[in-house]
């Protein structure tokens, strides 16, 4: 069996909240999306996960993830209709 157990994947996330957790699937989606080169992927990625930072009310941490959410619902946009492909 290859996947981990259970609980060794729990008690490594237990040690971290949604935010967090989130933030880095955040940077590894952006890292894999700089990989195709196409400013748009990325700017419909950043929305995504600006609409996610900003819905998910489980975030039990400070509201700098909030904050993060807005500012990519104002930047991605503006990526979106300059980019040329």
């Amino acid at each position: 069996m290859l996947a981990p157990p259970l609980q060794v994947v729990d008690n490594f996330l237990l040690q971290y909240n949604l935010g967090q957790a989130l933030l880095v699937v955040f940077v590894l989606a952006t890292l894999a999306a700089l990989a195709q080169r196409s400013v748009k992927v990325l700017s419909l990625q950043w929305v995504t996960f600006g609409l996610v930072f900003m819905l998910v009310p489980s975030i039990d941490g400070p509201p700098h993830y909030l904050f993060l959410g807005v500012a990519l619902l104002m930047i991605a946009p503006m990526l979106f209709v300059t980019a040329s492909r």
